[in-house]
């Protein structure tokens, strides 16, 4: 335990020195983009989001400083304390972030240092936490996955090839991972002592604190199978492939009065606001402060479909409030059956209002958006990961809205304005209704629930993402639930005379 009562602080330390050889490219792996944004940037948000991260360092390959610098000044990127080359291995890398994590630390027994690879962009939160706390036990922390595979030893007999010699027990290896997880004063010791050593070679660090201090254990954290390296060019397209199937938590709930301090005061424009998710974000958003414009087809006589709808709809709400701060579309229409059994009608009906529409509202919502430095939200459902017979129309369009998002994430990240989009789990709304009649109770979202993730997310700081709303998401703690349920019990007890709920 710490010798201090001085708190113990995390620094996540990046490693970005690679080069690209390896993927064929000629820019460095960690900047190509996946799912809309920089590999790079990708991981950098994951230790911004993260609560057990106070300080993030960037050591980055020296031929492309100032692109980093860029990608963490345009993102946002606040716990970035400083953007650093790295050197030409990664142990010499290792050893210039030790050097700048030690600048100016008095009590660095109380200093944990992360190290993680860049081109891991879907490390979890729940690893990022348990390796902190492991460090309040251990003074060195690795992450693992058991090994899936027979690994195998060989040896090479002249020119007949390889040989098996050894074929070692699965159940005890274990595949390595990162973030790798110090106290300050361990990593440095066992460095120091490394230098000493004329054959000193080493492609990780925990491997350096097992040689150089062995009565130091190493504790394992379980890692994660979606934790990958992007290191291959398959590595890419599955990367890319990860970041929409597994998509991504939804952010922390937050309290009644958190909701009410971020959303008082704000503009929000709702297209499909007449009754479902639509008509429940309104609802929320209103309750906690906003100036909420619910726009739709029954209710306002507004058709997503009509770009002269779309801009005189933004245009009012901007003429009333001032601004727009908001633009949220869960407008759609749900058409089962066959493609070549479908009337030309139904066709363009379908593609107007499920892509057509969602393309306008953001073309005419960004001068509005760039202005407050905003946020749109889009709508997908789980039928974009694979189209279905029978859904041919809907599911498409939907896999489009997800491209669309991380296109525009990414187009207007110089703008400051956020993209992002919700893929709520099979939800109880009229639309869902009309198409498949009443279901058994328990087994849809509500579109409350649906609603509050919404919210959340609006009020985050990311950008490109595709966030998963389920009934019961395991990442979400007790404490978060509770949160959640009562805002929106609050909600419901303040709307149920109106509504009827």
């Amino acid at each position: 335990m710490p010798s201090s009562t001085a708190p113990r602080r995390t620094i996540a330390v990046v490693l970005a020195g690679g080069t690209g050889q390896r993927i064929g490219l000629e820019i460095p792996k960690q900047l190509l983009k996946i799912a809309g944004k920089p590999i790079l940037e990708h991981t950098l948000h994951i230790f911004e989001s993260a609560a057990d991260v106070d300080e993030v360092l960037l050591l980055m390959t020296p031929d492309h400083l100032e692109e980093a610098r860029r990608i963490v000044e345009n993102a946002g990127l606040t716990k970035v304390s400083r953007v650093l080359a790295g050197g030409t291995t990664r142990s010499e890398t290792t050893r210039i972030a030790i050097a700048a994590a030690s600048q100016g630390r008095e009590a660095d027994e109380n200093i944990n240092l992360l190290f993680h690879d860049a081109v891991r962009p879907l490390l979890s939160q729940r690893v990022v936490r348990e390796c902190v706390e492991s460090l309040e036990r251990y003074q060195a922390v690795d992450v693992a996955i058991p090994s899936s595979d027979t690994v195998i030893v060989t040896r090479t007999h002249g020119d007949d090839g390889e040989f098996i010699t050894e074929v070692p027990d699965r159940s005890r290896l274990r595949r390595g991972q990162t973030p790798q997880g110090f106290r300050l004063s361990t990593i440095r010791n066992a460095y120091e002592r490394a230098a000493a050593d004329p054959f000193f070679q080493a492609t990780d660090d925990c491997s350096v604190v097992v040689k150089y201090l062995p009565d130091v254990p190493v504790h394992v954290v379980t890692g994660d199978e979606y934790n990958m390296k992007v290191t291959q060019p398959v590595d890419v397209f599955i990367a890319d492939k990860l970041f929409q199937l597994a998509s991504h938590a939804a952010p922390a709930h937050a309290d009644e009065a958190a909701y009410r301090e971020q959303l008082s005061g704000k503009t929000m424009v709702v297209f499909g606001g007449s009754y479902g998710i639509g008509a429940d974000i309104a609802r929320i958003a209103e309750s906690f402060g906003a100036r909420v414009f619910a726009l739709g087809r029954s209710t306002t006589g507004t058709h997503v479909e009509n770009p002269d709808h779309v801009e005189a709809a933004l245009a009012e709400a901007y003429a009333q409030t001032g601004r727009i701060d908001h633009v949220v579309n869960t407008a759609g229409v749900l058409r089962v059956g066959r493609l070549d059994e479908t009337d030309d009608d139904t066709i363009r009906q379908a593609l107007e209002v499920n892509y057509l529409a969602p393309v306008q509202i953001a073309r005419a919502a960004h001068k509005y958006l760039g202005k407050t430095e905003g946020q749109l939200l889009l709508f997908t459902s789980s039928s974009y990961t694979r189209g279905r017979a029978n859904y041919s129309l809907y599911s498409s369009a939907k896999a489009a809205m997800v491209n669309l998002t991380q296109a525009l994430a990414d187009e207007w990240a110089e703008d400051h304005i956020r993209v992002n989009c919700v893929n709520p789990e099979r939800t109880a709304t009229p639309m869902r209704v009309k198409a498949f009649g009443e279901e058994p109770t328990g087994s849809l979202l509500s579109s409350e629930a649906v609603a509050l993730t919404s919210l959340d997310v609006l009020l985050s700081t990311m950008t490109g993402h595709v966030v998963d709303v389920r009934r019961q998401d395991p990442t979400t703690n007790a404490a978060q639930r509770s949160a959640f349920e009562a805002a929106l019990a609050a909600v419901l007890v303040q709307t149920a005379g109106d509504e009827g709920v």
